[in-house]
C-alpha cells in the first residue's frame, strides 16, 4: 500500500471522526435548551412522594484523566476544570447541572501485583451528579449529554405514580492495550449504560 493511500485512509477516518463530534456537539446544544417548562421540578427533600406524581432519582458521573495527561490537549478541555457539565433533557424540558470535580484515586494494581482491571483505577478527577426530580407518572423521554467529552445518549423511561425511582447512567470506558487489555478512564468514554432501578436499559 502506498504512502499517498495511508494517509488518504487516515485524513478520512480523522474526518468521519470530527464530523461525528461536531453533529454530537450540535446536538447537545440543542438539547440544553427548554422547549417546555412543565415536565418536571428538582426536589431537594426526601420525603414520600405525593400521589398522582412519580419522582425519580437521576444519576450519573465520569472519571476524566488530569489536566495536561495528553500533551497537545486543548485548552478549552474540561477535563479537571471546575463546572464540568452534565446536561439532561425530559420531553423537551432542559437542565444543565455543572459539577466540580474530586481527585479520585484508586490502585494501579490488585494484591498480586497484576494490572488492577477497574477502569477507574489510578489517579484522576472524578465528577458525580445526582439530583431528584418529581414528574408526571408515564413513560418519557429522556436524554443525557456530556458537552466537555462530545457525546449523548437517549432513552425511554416508564414510571409509576407514587414510586421513586432511580435512573442511573454509568460510564462504559475505552480499552488500553498494553500491558493488557482492559478498560481505563484514562482512554476516555465509548459510552454508558443506563439502568433503571438496577434493570438495564441500554449497554
Amino acid at each position: 500500500m502506498s504512502d499517498r493511500i495511508v494517509v488518504s485512509a487516515v485524513v478520512l477516518v480523522l474526518g468521519l471522526t470530527l464530523s461525528g463530534c461536531g453533529a454530537a456537539a450540535k446536538m447537545i446544544t440543542a438539547k440544553s435548551q427548554s422547549e417546555r417548562t412543565d415536565v418536571f421540578t428538582e426536589v431537594t427533600d426526601a420525603g414520600a412522594t405525593p400521589q398522582g406524581v412519580a419522582d425519580v432519582v437521576v444519576k450519573a458521573n465520569i472519571k476524566t484523566h488530569e489536566a495536561g495527561y495528553y500533551i497537545g490537549e486543548s485548552g478549552k478541555s474540561l477535563h479537571e476544570k471546575p463546572g464540568y457539565p452534565f446536561v439532561f433533557n425530559i420531553d423537551g424540558q432542559a437542565v444543565v447541572w455543572k459539577v466540580d470535580g474530586t481527585k479520585h484515586e484508586l490502585p494501579k494494581y490488585d494484591e498480586k501485583g497484576k494490572t488492577s482491571k477497574d477502569p477507574e483505577a489510578g489517579t484522576g478527577i472524578k465528577y458525580v451528579v445526582e439530583k431528584r426530580l418529581r414528574l408526571r407518572p408515564g413513560r418519557h423521554k429522556v436524554f443525557f449529554g456530556l458537552p466537555g467529552d462530545n457525546y449523548f445518549t437517549e432513552a425511554a423511561v416508564n414510571l409509576r405514580e407514587g414510586d421513586v425511582s432511580i435512573l442511573e447512567f454509568k460510564p462504559v470506558y475505552r480499552y488500553k492495550t498494553r500491558p493488557a487489555r482492559i478498560p481505563t478512564f484514562k482512554k476516555g468514554i465509548s459510552g454508558y449504560a443506563v439502568y433503571l432501578d438496577g434493570s438495564a436499559l441500554l449497554r
